[in-house]
């Protein structure tokens, strides 16, 4: 796949952040913080989704995903409700949810949706730079937050850990390189993905999780993100390691999600560790 910048070198990460950052400055003058602190306050706990995610065979977060940067339009998604209950149906673990509106079509109320829908832990995947965030996640009920190494300097990567675990909430570091695996276990991740799609480029490498799960001290799980296209790949990364698979397109395009989902839990279900 070519390199996806601009002509000065703007990586498609930078593009994405930057417009996120601009969203930001404008909910956060509509939306005081004073008013997201107390909508947080009045959601129900979060659940821990550690336990969710690791134990016997391999778990699965089935996601929400209208579009991608990378593939375009992916589905409709009229009922995002409905179809996280398709996912839970097939025993996906947990349900990550879009909330990022230009690049990939989500929204706030997608979560929402989700949250009043499943009783399964909720990730709110999302580009997240800012703690106003991390309160707006746990105002719309997440149970986790996407944090992204190539996305924050380290400093605001550990702050930003400590809101969401401060927060109880459980934070997803994701990483796509030894360097940045590194930084995610250094800063006190819990819970790590690897993410065979390198958001700078848009380019995949699904020997990344392999290379890289060696590196993840055993008391943190590891999830496998990206290029699961079936059951041969989660099993794949099962075999390396994995404790769980962040699948999208590939559920969120078949015909039935709820086998979708079962079969790629199914499919390294007896897989030792």
């Amino acid at each position: 796949m070519t390199v996806t910048t601009r002509p000065g070198g703007e990586s498609v990460l930078a593009r994405i952040v930057a417009d996120v950052r601009r969203e930001l400055a404008l909910r956060m003058t509509t939306v005081p913080f004073s008013q997201v602190e107390a909508r947080a306050a009045a959601a129900p706990p979060p659940r821990d989704a550690l336990p969710a995610l690791r134990g016997d065979g391999l778990r699965v977060i089935a996601e929400v995903k209208r579009r991608s940067p990378a593939k375009g339009p992916l589905a409709p998604i009229p009922d995002p409700g409905a179809l996280a209950g398709r996912y839970v149906a097939g025993g996906a673990a947990a349900i990550s949810v879009l909330t990022e509106p230009n690049w990939f079509a989500g929204s706030p109320a997608d979560l929402t949706a989700v949250r009043t829908a499943v009783e399964v832990p909720v990730l709110r995947k999302d580009f997240v730079v800012d703690p106003y965030q991390v309160w707006e996640a746990r105002a719309l009920g997440a149970d986790l937050v996407l944090l992204i190494v190539a996305a924050l300097d380290a400093p605001t990567l550990r702050s930003l850990l400590g809101q969401v675990h401060s927060l109880g909430m459980t934070a997803l570091v994701e990483a796509h390189d030894q360097a940045e695996v590194t930084r995610a276990v250094e800063a006190g991740a819990r819970l790590v993905g690897v993410n065979a799609r390198d958001l700078r480029t848009l380019r995949i490498d699904m020997a990344a999780f392999a290379a890289l799960a060696a590196g993840i001290p055993p008391d943190v799980v590891r999830v496998a993100e990206s290029g699961i296209r079936g059951p041969a790949d989660a099993a794949a990364y099962r075999a390396a390691g994995a404790d769980a698979v962040l699948v999208g397109e590939a559920v969120v395009t078949s015909p039935d999600p709820a086998a979708a989902v079962a079969a790629l839990a199914a499919a390294a279900a007896t897989e030792a560790r």
